[in-house]
């Protein structure tokens, strides 16, 4: 049976702002991660990067004049989040990364809105799939394709295992868009569900790394291996899951989903400002497939076009 949950609504100038601020914070987890699998181990990394973004907003929560509710029932929810959303994803994308190319990772990992459609189709009663949505993501998925190039493909399947666990991923963040919606309806401001769900997924780490990687016996990693993971852990957790609750919150589980066509693109674009590298007219076709997608998801335009 469907889940009824608080009905989502159009993305508005704001809610478009701060999917782009989002993807611009998670396109950077790549870079991060990229240097830290170098030096240190897949559960270590995921660990240091929620438990670094919880001590960071379990620092920021009271000035804010927040704190953290004691009811069971929400931690619960916040350690469901957290497994969805963090401990399984980072530990699969972790690891697929150490053997696939980051553009494949990118187009794998971009699959998520595809997911989440069905998935909000099937289990909600207010994102039921329609013709414009469906085809939007699977314009948006060409667009991501073509923009990072056919060559992303090159060995495709030579790693099924490592592809199968980034696919995956794709998959739990679909489930826990939809599981998400649920901190609105319980009262839990989206610093609150932020907070909580790092907190719970570093409770939830903590024993298996020590368990599995030994950290203790592991060589002290260099300092462009610590920015890396205070920059994984403060921008691309911390502050991204602020925003990340704050959109769920507002426009819904597929709107949210939106962000992983946007990551691309915020990373080839940050990629020609920041690192001098230059847009090449795929980036361009690439991009304004992405834009169409959007547009075809959102829905309003269309929806004028047809009144008019």
């Amino acid at each position: 049976m469907p889940v009824s949950t608080t009905p989502s609504r159009a993305m508005g100038s704001v809610e478009w702002g701060l999917l782009l601020a989002l993807s611009l914070l998670w396109g950077g987890s790549f870079f991060f991660t990229s240097i830290a699998v170098k030096a240190l181990p897949p559960l270590t990394i995921v660990l240091l990067r929620v438990g670094l973004a919880a001590l960071i907003l379990l620092t920021v929560l009271p000035m804010q004049g927040l704190k953290l509710p004691r009811r069971l029932n929400v931690w619960a929810a916040f350690f469901g989040m957290g497994f969805l959303n963090n401990v399984t994803p980072f530990c699969l994308i972790v690891w697929g990364q150490t053997e696939l190319a980051s553009g494949l990772a990118a187009i794998l990992n971009a699959t998520t809105p595809l997911w989440t459609v069905i998935a909000a189709h099937v289990l909600t009663a207010e994102e039921k799939m329609t013709g414009n949505r469906l085809a939007g993501v699977l314009i948006g998925l060409a667009g991501v394709v073509l923009m990072i190039g056919p060559d992303a493909f090159a060995g495709l399947g030579s790693h099924l295992v490592a592809e199968l666990a980034v696919l995956a991923a794709a998959i739990s963040y679909a489930f826990a868009a939809i599981f998400g919606r649920r901190f609105k309806t319980m009262g839990v401001a989206p610093m609150v569900t932020a907070t909580g769900q790092v907190t719970a997924s570093a409770l939830m780490l903590a024993p298996v790394a020590v368990i599995v990687d030994r950290p203790w016996t592991l060589a002290v990693p260099g300092l462009p291996v610590w920015a890396a993971l205070l920059g994984l852990a403060a921008l691309s957790t911390a502050l991204a899951y602020v925003l990340y609750f704050r959109i769920l919150t507002t426009t819904g589980s597929t709107n949210l989903a939106l962000v992983t066509f946007l990551i691309p693109v915020s990373a080839i674009v940050l990629g020609a400002l920041v690192l001098g590298e230059r847009l090449e007219a795929k980036h361009f076709a690439g991009m304004a497939l992405i834009g169409l997608a959007l547009v075809a998801i959102d829905g309003r335009l269309l929806r004028r076009r047809a009144l008019a």
